[in-house]
């Protein structure tokens, strides 16, 4: 049933009540600087289910037409442009209703793109899936740090682990509850970046639907990081210690972050889409077109600029800790990909791939795609 509605989700375009727990506004920090580390050990998040998939959302570009089985559905377009002054509310993606409501029309959680001058095209989707990605790697890191554990997740090509390392933690308590939330942010990245390559080599959320057209769209892991980066302001200014908070918290800031970036208005977005027409994107191709996007980041790395045309405002830096005390954090904890059942174009890795191989992948993936676009030219594929 999920699968079904998935599908549908892709061709057409749940959150309950939060209620704020405290008065203190929670807001973002300045995101050229790196994460300001918390100064109290705030209470806790109980351990939380994964997050269940990731929210069906957006191909770059707008008012974007689909195809099923190579015949064109009528009447369809993805129109994908959100307003940064409306986003609507937030809700842990912990189970198929955010697919439903999104279905149905009734998410009252509001993605899509957003053009911001400062940090280029924002997929709210991504910045969302992220933020919550790091919520419960927190909650599974915190109560276990220093402790041999192993967490599985789904496969996506192949087998998905997360492995925390044994080893002796700070004796402070603060200086554990910063490891936990850096390690949850550094570690959910890589989940996003996994995904982008997972897409290019051939993982299908529904089978025998395409991914290709998303892998590592322009917009997609500065998103990623995004998130990572609320959700770390989140975690060190005491705002997650229960579900409901955490997501008023995410739906307070999400509007602060996008003026931070200076988001425009949706009729700006589309104008920026138009100026890129021909040349990011092709709005002639249809989904699952993999050219629908021209132009891709290959980029894995947690620290980076945005993919943007050109503007008078400076770029907007953003970057997560990769280290702790002189420490890097893949002596903490990593993620690894094992062989998995069906690993489609993925070559099979001797034992597993880690974050290091992530870059090897998406610089094959770049060059493969520099010479499908030079035999297409500005056809679609």
């Amino acid at each position: 049933m999920k699968k079904v509605l998935l599908l549908l989700c892709l061709f057409l375009n749940a959150c309950h009540a939060s209620i704020p727990l405290t008065d203190k506004p929670i807001t973002p920090g300045d995101f050229q600087l790196p994460p300001t580390p918390a100064q109290h050990v705030w209470p806790a998040i109980l351990p939380l289910p994964p997050p269940d998939g990731l929210r069906p959302c957006c191909a770059f570009g707008y008012n974007i037409r689909a195809k099923l089985l190579g015949v064109p559905v009528p009447f369809f377009q993805l129109r994908n442009v959100v307003d940064p002054d409306n986003t609507g509310k937030h809700h842990y993606n912990d189970s198929w209703k955010s697919i439903f409501t999104t279905l149905t029309g009734i998410n009252s959680e509001l993605n899509g793109i957003i053009y911001t001058r400062r940090g280029g095209f924002i997929d709210l989707a991504h910045v969302r899936d992220t933020a919550d990605n790091t919520l419960w790697l927190f909650s599974k890191i915190w109560p276990a740090l220093g402790r041999a554990t192993t967490i599985k997740m789904s496969d996506e090509l192949g087998q998905r682990i997360i492995r925390l390392r044994q080893f002796s933690p700070p004796e402070d308590m603060l200086a554990r509850y910063n490891l936990s939330v850096s390690l949850a942010a550094y570690l959910a990245f890589q989940l996003a970046a996994w995904h982008e390559v997972a897409q290019w080599y051939g993982f299908e959320s529904v089978p025998g639907y395409p991914e290709t057209v998303s892998a590592f769209s322009p917009e997609d892991l500065y998103s990623n990081l995004l998130g990572a980066r609320m959700a770390t302001d989140i975690l060190n200014s005491g705002g997650a210690s229960s579900l409901p908070q955490y997501q008023y918290s995410m739906a307070q800031m999400l509007p602060l972050a996008l003026a931070q970036l200076q988001a425009v208005s949706p009729q700006a977005t589309r104008f920026h889409f138009d100026m890129l027409d021909g040349i990011w994107w092709n709005n002639h191709c249809r989904l699952p077109d993999k050219f629908l996007v021209r132009l891709r980041n290959y980029s894995v790395s947690h620290q980076r600029l945005p993919s943007r045309p050109a503007d008078t405002v400076p770029e907007l830096w953003l970057t997560l800790p990769d280290h702790f005390d002189h420490r890097p954090l893949s002596q903490f904890a990593r993620l690894e990909i094992w062989r998995g059942d069906r690993m489609a174009n993925l070559p099979s890795p001797s034992l597993m791939y880690s974050d290091d191989d992530f870059v090897t992948l998406a610089q094959q993936a770049a060059k493969n795609d520099r010479h499908a676009l030079a035999k297409i030219g500005n056809q679609c594929d």
